[in-house]
């Protein structure tokens, strides 16, 4: 048997790691836990990965290496026996239109090689079925889909007639010359309003054709009719934009939008790759079928000679249906994913990799997972594991810790307070840990039961967004109401989509990020930076511009931003840090002012909870007192917002939302990026908020919530086509009793 192997770790001391020393197993599952802050993150992303890539980075050329971002070797006194490491993180594929997830996991090349042999009539090469090549796609869109067309709806006003001005485009308004060329040909009634026309009526106005005798100064003229939407499409949509002024474009773009290409409807390919079928079926439309039915129609096609590609294609789409994507089609684009789903696909690009002995490394890849989902995403980390690789996992959730190989829980506490490892060892060793994962991991959570009483309700009236099946349901109000359901089983579109057109009055706090900039941070999200830059200014009898890194206080070289972005032309640019300021921001002359000791970069380097405790001021304390109850005090106020995850975005706007009363809050998964620890004390301002008199309506996979809530509606049954129906509306208790509901089976406790 083979001896085993570790990844080595001496002396790391990266953000706030206190000399860390650890050895992790190689080829195994290595789960790292701990609070949001502790340090997990510093240690697999900052020093491990970070690690790996610069020496990667080593093995080429200088000149492939003056080209790449340069990485900084992470503080350690050593870093031992590492093997080349992939990330798979929650970043969104993102992708232009013409990236979708067939081409993202390569199953579409498949999928056209397929048709390339067996389809009929034979359309040519594989490269005839591809919207991005030229051969295969519809030249009328150029393999888009969707070509800009006229907004009806914007340029026409049904409740009035033509003399009336229902024609709102403003060339076209009541008077000018255009619109003389309909209001005089005779074949219209100008007087009738438009919702009134007939089918034909409508017709002739906006795509008419033919020809009336017009009369100009006492000469008649034969003139030629032209409907309004094929003038409109002739006069701006066919037209060179450069033949156009920039202020009749302006003019023009209010009456624009996205539709489907008339020629291919869509489907994006031109009329040859159409034609071509197997079984039946053009490759649009397999590729527009939810992923769980190709898969029974790949593997109802019998040919020898195609055999690889078929068991291929049967494979790859059987790992998408097996992590929980079943509901998703190789059509959609890659930039409508959410992060959940850009990270689930990403893995399963890797399941098909014939590399071995990688370093694997995931962060929080149960997020957006229901628990039925859960024990798919276990499944694939095991099989990545088997192929003999090393995964490394940073992860709070119970049911994805009880299948590590080996744990190393960071801690105790966060930023200032942790960076220690607390335990490392087995999973039964965690149990019998006296660490908060280890206590938090023993506790037997029972439903509650009481709950409280709905003051009303928030009708939503046959939604039919994406998958749902005309649903109809009332959102109790003065509770807390959780809904939830497997992905793909319409809770967004039912709450983010339908729920939120229907009242838009409700405050929605979701993992959208707060700041992209590098000059916000939650100093300046929460405000409080205004209040320091006047206690620094009156202390030391100075302007308070003098203490704002955007203002006169900015280090010269770089602008107060603290780092040097130098341009790589097509690369990404690199990003060093200031030598003048050394990435602090401030000139020089601006650090000699203190206020109890304390530089304004010593501030703005404090964590939430070090702050509280500096500053005296009410309404500081008041905003930090509120980001230190929703789980940020390990948050630095001058941390790049750009930096936060979803889960921390969330909970900085919730931080600023928490005392406002009578209003209905949404949230999007609120426990995502949360230890186990800190989901009680969320759960502590949901019922504070509601105690209010608030109405929170909370989108949530977490087990505990759904346990806290008072109300629960769980849609389903499965995701996409075989979702999109209420299956149960009630108390958690009353759930317990419902058979048909994958929720109620792991409340229950069942696996």
């Amino acid at each position: 048997m083979n001896q085993q192997e570790y990844i080595r770790i001496r002396g790391a001391r990266e953000n706030n790691l206190k000399n860390v020393s650890l050895d992790i197993p190689k080829r195994k599952i290595t789960i790292f836990t701990g609070v949001s802050g502790s340090g997990k993150s510093s240690i697999v992303f900052d020093t491990i990965g970070a690690e790996a890539q610069r020496q990667l980075n080593e093995t080429f050329s200088m000149f492939i290496r003056n080209r790449l971002p340069r990485i900084s070797q992470p503080e350690a006194d050593a870093i031992e026996n590492l093997s080349t490491s992939i990330v798979i993180d929650q970043k969104r594929l993102g992708g232009n239109s013409r990236s979708t997830m067939g081409t993202i996991t390569d199953i579409s090349a498949v999928l056209r090689l397929l048709f390339s042999r067996l389809g009929k009539p034979h359309a040519g090469f594989s490269n005839a079925f591809s919207f991005n090549d030229p051969a295969g796609m519809c030249l009328e869109c150029n393999g888009l889909g969707k070509k800009v067309e006229l907004d009806l709806e914007k340029f026409l006003d049904p409740t009035k007639s033509l003399n009336e001005g229902a024609i709102l485009f403003p060339v076209f308004a009541v008077g000018t010359w255009y619109w003389k060329a309909y209001t005089f040909s005779g074949m219209l009634d100008n007087d009738k309003k438009l919702e009134d026309y007939s089918d034909d009526e409508m017709h002739m106005l906006l795509y008419g054709k033919g020809t009336y005798e017009s009369n100009y100064n006492g000469s008649v003229f034969e003139t030629k009719y032209e409907g309004l939407v094929d003038k409109f499409n002739r006069l701006y949509i066919q037209k060179d934009s450069s033949e156009i002024s920039e202020k009749t474009v302006k003019k023009v773009e209010r009456f624009l939008k996205m539709g489907d290409c008339p020629a291919c409807k869509g489907a994006r390919l031109n009329e040859r790759a159409m034609a071509c079928r197997i079984n039946g079926l053009n490759i649009a439309e397999m590729s527009a079928m939810e992923v769980s039915e190709l898969v029974k129609i790949i593997s109802e096609i019998h040919d020898p000679v195609s055999k690889p590609m078929i068991d291929t294609l049967t494979e790859r789409l059987q790992h998408l249906v097996d992590i929980g994507l079943g509901y998703l089609s190789l059509d959609r684009e890659t930039g409508t994913l959410s992060g959940g789903e850009s990270q689930r696909i990403k893995m399963v690009k890797h399941l098909n990799s014939s590399l071995i002995d990688i370093t694997y490394i995931f962060d929080e890849p149960s997020i957006g997972l229901h628990p039925r989902d859960v024990h798919r995403l276990n499944e694939l980390l095991q099989k990545l594991r088997d192929k003999g690789n090393t995964i490394l996992v940073v992860e709070h959730d119970p049911d994805v810790i009880r299948v590590a190989d080996y744990v190393v829980d960071v801690g105790p506490k966060a930023g200032s307070g942790g960076g220690e490892i607390v335990f490392s060892g087995h999973y039964e060793g965690l149990l019998k840990a006296d660490t908060l994962t280890g206590r938090f991991m023993k506790r037997d959570l029972r439903v509650k039961s009481s709950f409280r009483q709905p003051t009303g309700a928030l009708k939503v009236k046959n939604a039919r967004r994406h998958n749902l099946k005309n649903v109809s349901v009332d959102i109790p109000t003065g509770v807390f109401t959780v809904v939830t359901g497997v992905a793909g089983s319409g809770k967004s579109s039912l709450i983010n989509g339908v729920f939120l057109s229907q009242h838009p009055e409700a405050i929605v706090i979701d993992q959208s990020a707060v700041g992209t900039s590098i000059r916000s941070n939650p100093a300046t999200y929460t405000g409080i930076m205004d209040d320091i830059r006047k206690l620094f200014g009156k202390t030391n009898k100075v302007s308070a511009s003098l203490f704002s890194f955007n203002s006169d206080g900015a280090c010269p070289e770089c602008q107060g931003l603290g780092f040097i972005f130098t341009d790589l032309a097509f690369l990404e640019p690199v990003k060093t840090v200031c030598e003048t300021c050394e990435g602090k921001r401030f000139k020089q002359e601006v650090l000699e002012y203190k206020v109890n000791g304390k530089s304004i970069t010593d501030v703005l380097d404090m964590p939430v909870e070090e702050a509280l405790s500096f500053f005296k001021a009410k309404d500081v304390v008041h905003k930090l007192t509120a980001m230190n109850q929703v789980g940020l005090n390990y948050l630095t106020l001058g941390q790049p917002l750009s930096t936060l995850s979803g889960g921390e975005c969330q909970r900085i706007k919730l931080a600023g939302e928490l005392h406002k009363n009578g209003t209905i809050y949404v949230m999007d998964e609120p426990t995502t990026g949360l230890h186990m620890s800190d989901t009680g004390h969320l759960l502590e301002i949901i019922d504070h908020l509601v105690d209010q008199g608030n109405s929170v309506i909370v989108i949530e996979h977490n087990t505990e919530v759904m346990k806290h809530a008072d109300w629960i509606i769980d849609l389903g049954p499965e995701g996409g086509h075989k979702g999109g129906q209420i299956l149960f509306e009630g108390t958690p208790a009353d759930l317990l009793k419902c058979r048909e509901s994958l929720t109620a089976e792991y409340l229950r406790g069942g696996n």
